[in-house]
């Protein structure tokens, strides 16, 4: 009896030193994820943040050829 609880526990550790080596990589993998969809993130509101100021500057000069100057 004593060497099946023996067993099980033993197994029970490896198991769960098995189970911590296998996610090693995955904050990693995780961090790399984000890191990528930040920088899609910013360049689409870099896109758009350059149209936005292309459109306000042409409609600065109209009104400024509007007004008379």
């Amino acid at each position: 009896m004593n060497e099946m609880l023996l067993r099980a526990h033993v197994w029970l550790k490896v198991l769960g030193a098995r189970l911590v080596k296998d996610e090693a990589g995955e904050g990693v993998i995780s961090t790399a994820i984000a890191v990528l969809i930040m920088a899609a993130l910013g360049a689409v509101m870099w896109v758009g943040f350059q149209q936005i100021w292309g459109n306000a500057s042409t409609q600065t000069n109209k009104q400024i050829t509007k007004i008379g100057g």
